[in-house]
């Protein structure tokens, strides 16, 4: 069973105060849509455009022969975009805190024992390269 349309207007609304979103930083634009359908999808303009204002996200619906549902549609396609978008930059901000997280992090004591003898090994090396006469 199919909810009507306007509890996927209540669902989509609810979403969007979820994620911060406002009506108003929403802009739409009706377009012909193109491809199959025959002379109804040429007269009509059944293809739904989306911009999302602050962020520049722009989403393009021309799924159905239905203006209604492709306003639907594209709606959820935009708040998808939007939380994608946000869920990124704070997975990005995550690695960043561990990483900076991890720079800060003391050695362990056997670690640090191990980059001594490598360092110690290697001007050992260094050493048996020198010319005989530099001492």
């Amino acid at each position: 069973m199919n909810p009507t349309e306007s509890e996927q207007e209540h669902q989509a609304a609810e979403r969007m105060e979820a994620l911060g979103v406002r009506r108003e930083d929403i802009e739409e634009k009706f377009v012909r849509s193109g491809g199959h359908g025959g002379q109804n999808v040429n007269k009509t303009a059944t293809c739904v455009m989306l911009i999302h204002v602050p962020t520049g996200i722009q989403v393009k619906c021309q799924t159905t022969r239905h203006q209604g549902l492709n306003r639907t549609l594209a709606r959820q396609l935009l708040l998808d975009k939007i939380e994608a978008q946000r869920r990124k930059r704070a997975e990005a901000e995550r690695a960043q805190l561990e990483l900076v997280r991890r720079q800060k992090r003391t050695r362990s004591h056997r670690s640090k024992q191990r980059m001594l003898e490598e360092k110690s090994h290697q001007a050992a090396k260094k050493q048996l390269r020198r010319r005989a006469g530099m001492d």
